[in-house]
């Protein structure tokens, strides 16, 4: 079955069809992870993006039920090289072809991704269409004319949950299934912008309490509950549009610690002043090098965003630069120690990717007990 890739530019890719039949619009991205495509695409952060893999073969260890960093899939569209047809791993449940199927993705395989990836590093992320049911470009331009894009949109409030729960459930050991799990001593309120299963999973291994409130909760509702910490988490699109969140977290500062992820980092150097702005293609995989500016250690870490805080318009705000990334030395880590807060702009909870960052999440319970003073 035949499927297209239309870019906003005119470009076109033709290539062969794999899970759900239809048509969907989205920023294409590329993704250089060798592996964790179940993990990537249950990401939120992934909404209203259409992602391209650079590892040639994807889908050879299938998917399983356990792996989902979300409550379902968000992606707009997912494009590999060769898509496996016959996983093999003793936790596959499900072809990646059926899982996508069953998600309602569409996928599209047989390209040439590397000539796609070129394209988007020379040109930039651009908007697409993803098509395994029309085929008459003239249809497809007019629906991708239609697609606004994610600049000055806030499509947080499209991920974010619409009721406050608890989380219990830790992570948990793959081959002896023993959760991991410190003494409880503290409670974190998490700002879901779009969070990740595996961030819960870190805060309550390391003993926190953990509850989950959406994305408009105001700092009244968060101050109520008493927290010893506040989590802003990762989530989709431009964090500029989000001024109810940034504007939460500015009454928030000073009053309790504070730990950002991804655009949760963003939204802190929001609140504490600074200036965002799109990167050209982003930072999207499992292997992207950063610096440790305190220890000069290089951490390889994981990344997925479009957007990257400003560090020049902090200056003057007593705000510390922590991390750098190598490759393009854009900013991956701030900290306000008058302020008790610090984030960072990758992902310390990997899920998929390296565990270098995990310290991280012993940082904020230390700075939980310097605040509370237990």
């Amino acid at each position: 079955m035949k499927a297209i890739l239309l870019l906003e530019d005119g470009t076109i890719f033709e290539g062969t069809s794999f899970g759900a039949r239809g048509q969907k619009c989205g920023e294409v991205v590329f993704n250089t992870s060798m592996a964790g495509y179940q993990e990537i695409i249950t990401d939120p952060s992934y909404y209203e993006q259409i992602i391209t893999m650079t590892y040639p073969l994807i889908g050879n260890y299938g998917t399983n039920s356990v792996d989902w960093e979300s409550r379902k899939l968000f992606v707009s569209g997912f494009i590999v090289k060769e898509n496996c047809k016959i996983p093999s791993n003793w936790r596959n449940e499900a072809s990646f072809d059926e899982y996508l199927r069953k998600n309602n993705v569409v996928g599209l395989e047989g390209i040439d991704t590397r000539k796609l990836v070129k394209h988007i590093r020379t040109q930039g992320a651009m908007r697409g269409i993803i098509s395994s049911d029309e085929f008459d470009i003239d249809v497809l331009k007019k629906k991708l004319d239609q697609y606004p894009g994610l600049v000055g949109r806030d499509i947080v409030k499209d991920v974010t949950v619409d009721k406050s729960y608890g989380w219990t459930d830790c992570v948990v050991d793959v081959l002896t299934g023993k959760e991991r799990k410190d003494e409880g001593k503290y409670k974190v309120i998490a700002f879901d912008f779009g969070i990740k299963h595996n961030i819960l999973k870190l805060l309550c291994s390391h003993g926190c309490e953990v509850k989950v409130v959406p994305a408009a909760a105001s700092a009244g509702q968060v101050l109520k509950e008493k927290p010893d910490g506040v989590f802003l988490s990762n989530g989709p699109g431009d964090p500029a549009p989000i001024s109810y969140a940034i504007e939460t977290v500015k009454e928030l500062l000073g009053k309790v610690p504070v730990f950002g992820i991804c655009l949760g980092h963003q939204i802190l150097a929001l609140a504490l002043g600074g200036e965002t702005y799109k990167l050209k293609f982003g930072h999207r995989g499992a292997n992207h090098p950063v610096k440790n500016m305190e220890t000069e250690k290089i951490e390889i870490t994981s990344q997925n965003h479009g957007f990257c805080v400003d560090m020049d318009s902090l200056k003057g705000k007593d705000i510390e630069l922590t991390h750098i990334n190598l490759n393009d030395n854009t900013v991956e880590g701030i900290r306000s120690k008058k302020l008790s807060a610090f984030s960072v702009q990758y992902h310390p909870e990997a899920s998929p990717g390296p565990h270098d960052s995990s310290y991280l999440f012993k940082n904020f319970i230390e700075l939980m007990s310097q605040h509370t003073g237990r």
